[in-house]
C-alpha cells in the first residue's frame, strides 16, 4: 500500500464511531453493534456494505490488540503499510534499525553491546469448529522451527572451541566514525553486531547456533475465542542466532462454516423450516442449541416466514467476560408441494371460505397498489 492510499483512509477510532480514549468494551460494543449494521448477510448484493464490513473487521483486529494499538496510535497507517504478519511491529523495528545505525552515538554517547540477534516470529493458522470455539480445547499442534543447536548449546562454535571478541568492534557490536563534531555510531559490518566471531564453527549447525526440528506444542483456545483472533506463545517462535533470545509464535484462529449456526459477535442465528399448518395454527418445536441441550420454541398462531425468535443467553461466550450471547431461531414457512387431489380440493375450498381476514397483509397490498394507480391515472 503506497503512501497515498494510506492517507486517504479512514481513521479506525473513526470507523468504529470510538475514542481514541475509549475502554476494551466500549470498543468491543462499538464494533459488534457496527459490524451487524453492515454485516453481508443483512445487505444482500450490497457492495457497499460488504466494503464497511471489512473496514470494520480490519479496524477492530487492530484496536483490539493492546500491541497493534499502540502502533496505529503513533503511526497511523502506515505502520501496517508493508503489509503480512507484524507489520506494526516491523515499522516499529525498522525505525529503530535506522536510529541505532546512524544516529546512534550522536554527541558522544556509548552504547552497550548489541548482543545475539532475537529470533523471527512464527505465525500458524489453526482451523477449528464452531463447537471447539463454544467450549475451547486444547489444541496440539507441529511446526518446523529453528531451534538451538544441541551440539554447540546454540553458540555456533564447534564442540571446545569459544567465540571471541570481535577486533573491528572490541566486542561492542558497533563501530564508531568521527565526522567534523559528530560521533557516528553504527552496526559493526564484521560481526553483524553480535560482538564475536568464531573461528571454529559447529559442525552440525555450520555456526549459526541453530537447526531445523518439527517441535510440537499444546495450545490452550479459550472458550468463546472469534474468528480471527490471535494468541501469542511468548518464546515459542525460532531461536535466536548464536544464542539470541527466541521470537514468539502467533496462533491465528479461523473457525470452519457450520451447517447449521452462524455467528456474529457472542450470538447465534439458525434458519428452520416449518410446515403451512404449524404457521397458522401455532405450534411449539423444539431445537438444539450449540451447547449439545434442546430449548422449546413456541410459535404462535399465525406466524409469517422471516419471524424471529430470541432464547436468551444459547448463545456464544464472551471471550473475558462472564457472559453469553443469545441464539435468534428464524421460521421459514415452508410450501406444500406434491399435492394429493383430495388435499388441492381442500385448499380451494379453503381459499373459497377466505376474506380479507384471512390474509390481511395480502389483501391491504393489493387494495393500496389499485388506489395508487387509479390516483395516478386521474392526475
Amino acid at each position: 500500500m503506497g503512501t497515498q492510499d494510506t492517507m486517504a483512509r479512514q481513521c479506525f477510532y473513526e470507523t468504529l464511531g470510538v475514542s481514541k480514549t475509549c475502554s476494551d468494551g466500549e470498543l468491543k460494543s462499538a464494533f459488534r453493534k457496527a459490524a451487524m449494521q453492515c454485516h453481508p448477510d443483512r445487505n444482500p448484493g450490497n457492495a457497499e456494505a460488504e466494503i464497511q464490513f471489512k473496514e470494520v473487521n480490519e479496524a477492530y483486529q487492530v484496536l483490539s490488540d493492546p500491541q497493534k494499538r499502540a502502533a496505529y496510535d503513533r503511526y497511523g497507517h502506515a505502520a501496517f503499510e508493508h503489509g503480512g504478519f507484524g507489520a506494526a511491529d516491523g515499522f516499529a523495528a525498522s525505525m529503530a534499525d535506522i536510529f541505532d545505525d546512524f544516529f546512534g552515538d550522536v554527541m558522544g554517547g556509548r552504547r552497550g553491546r548489541r548482543g545475539p540477534a532475537r529470533g523471527s516470529d512464527l505465525r500458524y493458522n489453526l482451523e477449528i469448529t464452531l463447537e471447539e470455539a463454544f467450549q475451547g480445547k486444547v489444541a496440539s499442534i507441529s511446526l518446523p522451527t529453528l531451534v538451538a543447536c544441541e551440539s554447540c548449546a546454540g553458540s555456533g562454535a564447534k564442540p571446545g572451541a569459544k567465540p571471541k571478541h570481535c577486533p573491528t568492534c572490541g566486542g561492542h557490536g558497533r563501530v564508531r566514525a568521527q565526522q567534523g563534531f559528530f560521533a557516528i555510531e553504527r552496526t559493526c559490518p564484521h560481526c553483524h553486531g553480535g560482538g564475536e566471531i568464531i573461528d571454529n564453527p559447529c559442525v552440525s549447525c555450520g555456526g549459526s547456533g541453530r537447526v531445523t526440528r518439527q517441535r510440537s506444542l499444546s495450545v490452550n483456545i479459550p472458550a468463546g475465542v472469534e474468528d480471527g483472533t490471535r494468541i501469542r506463545l511468548s518464546g515459542e517462535g525460532e531461536a535466536g542466532a548464536k544464542g539470541g533470545p527466541a521470537g514468539d509464535l502467533y496462533i491465528f484462529i479461523s473457525t470452519k462454516p457450520h451447517p447449521f449456526f452462524k455467528r456474529e459477535g457472542a450470538d447465534l442465528f439458525c434458519q428452520i423450516p416449518i410446515s403451512m399448518v404449524q404457521a397458522v395454527l401455532g405450534a411449539e418445536i423444539t431445537v438444539h442449541t450449540l451447547g449439545g441441550g434442546e430449548a422449546k420454541v413456541k410459535i404462535p398462531e399465525g406466524t409469517q416466514s422471516g419471524k424471529h425468535f430470541k432464547l436468551a443467553k444459547k448463545g456464544m461466550p464472551v471471550l473475558r467476560a462472564r457472559d453469553t450471547g443469545d441464539l435468534y431461531i428464524e421460521v421459514r414457512v415452508e410450501t406444500p408441494q406434491n399435492l394429493t387431489k383430495r388435499q388441492r380440493e381442500l385448499l380451494l375450498e379453503f381459499e373459497s371460505l377466505s376474506s380479507n381476514k384471512t390474509h390481511p397483509e395480502a389483501a391491504g397490498f393489493f387494495t393500496k397498489m389499485k388506489d395508487f394507480f387509479e390516483n395516478l391515472s386521474g392526475t
